[in-house]
């Protein structure tokens, strides 16, 4: 049969004036994954609107479609064309997990957590003719899934083509994140096998990785064998960890040995009573200092995770942390609003106090601000949070966070690797737009060294790219 699968993509995403590159870093590795449970036989076409233009007047058997929350509007919009076609369409997601009842209006079916064993199921019943409205996910295990359909994904079209998951979920729960609604009911973290990671890492090109895993070393076990079986493989990567996991044991050092060249932290507050707040256990009573100390030492940049706009911020919450950032030689940042998402703790608090302002999913974008603030006007938090972007990537603060780094080559390498990334941005829009995205890489990595730290480690390629939330 003919199967269409499809990830939406938000308005700005599509603007024909500047496309901000984080809408062409990363394919849709969540909808080639299913795709590898679909029969051979089977005709099928992927498409990632974020890079490409949808083709709508084929005609597909099925249609399945990939919703998140600030797509959800543009994903329903598709459903419900190609149902008006008579395409059978299918949803799933975070969003649709979040909230079914609003997603089952515009599908024939939808799935309900991770679809390793509830997609399959499908495809059986649906070809059997007896497909049933509603999968919920029973069975948590990826140990055994089968090959990412790799083919399917259009790799000129993405700056990090060799992106990867080897887990699923995350083991912490904080209050402000959206993956407790789509693992409700079961494990919220598990892996695949080290044999099945490296292999998987075996079959990508080149030299650069990222993985796009929630919690990389989020089980010890697992990361420790997992870096071990990397080392020689001459990889560079990237990942995301938390403070606990990066001060704890030598897990880190192995990561450094292995290949990795920079790590999403969420540092997202530097107030207890905001940690507090958000559940972030992992990260109260840690050093945030020690941290930082550390990765530098091992030549790991750093993309910092801030969160403005709980409850014990007030009017300096900004310029602190941009200040301390800078002092702490934080290579990039990624700054947020506080989003209370469908499904979330957080939301759940917020809406029983009266405090969600609305329910247009689009402006829920960690940039807009949803819900009635405290401490702080609504105002004064989208005010701050502009500026905290601007003054962080301003170059003076870019020329101030690179000196702090004790070599030469680390100083060069972050100021570099940070005006790069966000200070040509009409470049990078130019070479999207080109569709030359893809070429920079083996470019990009050439041109930068590898970052020594205090113990020179041995010689490789450094990746050019920071961690995007």
């Amino acid at each position: 049969m003919k199967i269409k699968m499809i990830l939406p993509a938000l308005t700005e995403a599509k603007s024909p004036f500047r496309r901000p590159i984080k809408y062409s870093l990363f394919p849709p590795l969540g909808l080639a994954t299913l795709a590898a449970y679909c029969d051979p036989a089977d005709e099928i076409e992927l498409q990632d609107e974020h890079v490409e233009t949808l083709t709508t007047d084929d005609q597909p058997d099925l249609v399945v479609i990939q919703v998140y929350i600030t797509n959800a509007f543009r994903a329903y919009a598709l459903a419900d064309f190609y149902r008006r076609k008579g395409a059978y369409v299918i949803l799933g997601g975070l969003h649709v997990s979040s909230l079914p009842a609003e997603a089952i209006a515009h599908a024939d079916t939808i799935f309900i957590g991770p679809g390793e064993d509830t997609f399959p199921a499908f495809l059986k019943d649906f070809k059997n003719g007896v497909a049933r409205k509603i999968y919920v996910n029973s069975k948590r295990d990826i140990e055994h899934i089968p090959l990412v359909r790799r083919d399917l994904i259009k790799r000129n079209l993405y700056l990090v083509p060799n992106s990867i998951v080897v887990s699923r979920g995350c083991p912490h729960h904080c209050s402000f994140c959206y993956k407790d609604a789509f693992f409700k009911g079961g494990k919220s973290f598990y892996t695949q096998t080290v044999d099945a990671a490296l292999a998987e890492i075996d079959r990508l090109p080149g030299k650069h990785l990222y993985f796009l895993d929630d919690h990389l070393l989020g089980n010890q076990k697992f990361a420790a064998a997992l870096f071990d079986g990397m080392k020689g493989m001459n990889r560079v990567f990237q990942g995301a960890s938390t403070i606990d996991a990066i001060v704890r044991g030598d897990l880190i050092e192995k990561a450094a040995d292995a290949g990795m060249r920079s790590v999403f932290v969420g540092f997202e507050t530097l107030n207890k009573a905001n940690l507090a707040q958000g559940n972030k256990k992992q990260n109260i009573g840690k050093n945030y200092t020690d941290a930082i100390k550390r990765l530098h030492s091992l030549g790991i940049m750093i993309n910092g995770s801030f969160v403005f706009g709980l409850d014990d911020d007030d009017k300096d919450v900004f310029k602190r942390t941009i200040d301390w950032a800078v002092e702490n030689a934080l290579t990039t940042c990624t700054f947020h609003i506080l989003t209370p998402y469908p499904g979330t703790a957080l939301f759940a608090s917020m809406e029983k106090e009266g405090r969600i302002l609305h329910r247009n999913w689009e402006q829920y974008d960690t940039r807009q601000v949803v819900y009635k603030t405290v401490g702080l006007q609504a105002d004064e938090l989208k005010k701050g949070y502009d500026w905290a972007y601007q003054s962080f990537y301003s170059w003076s603060n870019i020329y101030k966070a690179s000196m702090q780094h004790e070599q030469f080559k680390q100083v060069i390498k972050h100021f570099a690797y940070a005006g790069g990334w966000k200070k040509f941005e009409s470049l990078w829009n130019f070479i999207i737009k080109t569709q030359g995205l893809n070429k920079m890489l083996p470019l990009l990595e050439a041109i930068l060294s590898r970052v020594g730290g205090k113990q020179e480690r041995e010689a490789t390629v450094a990746s050019p790219f920071p961690a995007i939330a």
